[in-house]
């Protein structure tokens, strides 16, 4: 299994998640980027560090 087998399932997944908000709830959407737009940068790496490590747990947890 190579990596373009696993990175671009990965990133097509990716996108369809990132897209289902927009698509769904366009104003809700807009509201919450809006509202990221005005956190502090420390809080924003929180967020990022939160986002890779949960999705780090969830791969060690559903490995197959």
């Amino acid at each position: 299994m190579s990596l373009g087998d696993i990175f671009v399932p990965a990133l097509a997944l990716m996108l369809v998640m990132e897209g289902v908000l927009p698509f769904l709830a366009p104003a809700a959407w807009r509201e919450a980027f809006i509202r990221m737009t005005q956190f502090s940068d420390g809080q924003l790496r929180f967020m990022g560090l939160f986002s890779m490590l949960a999705g780090l747990l969830l791969l060690l947890f559903f490995q197959q």
